[in-house]
């Protein structure tokens, strides 16, 4: 007689994307100790900023493992037909995904020296990464989730929780219009923004990571044993 098994389910693509982005926020950690950018305020001072000094190949590295942890990993949904290929999920996924790779291949612009075109790339594909991944795990988590309505309901709370840290920045660029001072400056930008790409990584690995399900391989014994009991 064999008996109900519960098993894992560990498809390999997920977990490498899960991997990949934790590798990715890693690094940017990393970023903050390492002496030739320790000194940068994560208060103050983007995450971009790390992309000006000498440890920007670090920087690099980090947001294309995010973004390869990204499109793996959407892609194992639409494999899995978790998700249909053409939705709002995969095309929020599809901007963010992209957006992370002009952002580093449009690194982040030195205002102090004046405006230029590669910086106002960077600046539009930074504000469209940090709209468009809230908006890619809200969208896949019911279909992701479609019997799970406590992981659904997780995943979505943080990707409401993104989306309200840029709302931060949203507001003080209102009150900024209106006469108040530089909304950069009302705010702790950096401390904002960190806390929006956190939130966001967190719902995208809870989007991704693997839930365990039960498998129940049951005998014509078994199911008499089930009945009579």
């Amino acid at each position: 007689m064999t008996t109900p098994q519960v098993t894992a389910r560990s498809p390999l693509a997920l977990l490498a994307a899960v991997a990949s982005v934790a590798g990715g926020a890693l690094l940017i950690l990393l970023l903050q100790v390492l002496p030739a950018t320790s000194e940068i305020s994560p208060v103050r001072r983007t995450i971009s900023e790390y992309a000006l000094s000498e440890n920007k190949w670090i920087f690099d590295v980090a947001v294309l493992l995010v973004a390869f942890g990204s499109a793996i990993g959407f892609g194992a949904l639409i494999r899995r037909k978790h998700l249909p290929a053409l939705s709002a999920a995969s095309v929020f996924c599809a901007l963010w995904t992209v957006s992370l790779v002009l952002i580093v291949a449009f690194p982040k612009n030195n205002w102090a020296i004046g405006p230029s075109t590669g910086g106002t790339v960077h600046r539009i594909a930074s504000v469209v990464a940090f709209v468009c991944l809230p908006l890619a795990v809200w969208f896949a988590a019911k279909a992701v989730f479609p019997s799970s309505p406590a992981r659904r309901a997780v995943t979505r709370v943080l990707a409401v929780a993104a989306l309200a840290w840029f709302g931060v920045i949203l507001g003080a660029i209102v009150v900024s219009m209106n006469g108040g001072e530089p909304w950069w400056r009302a705010i702790p930008l950096g401390l904002v923004e960190r806390a929006m790409a956190l939130t966001g990584l967190l719902a995208l690995a809870s989007l991704l990571i693997p839930a365990r399900v039960v498998t129940a391989p049951v005998t014509e014994q078994a199911e008499a044993l089930e009945t009579a009991s």
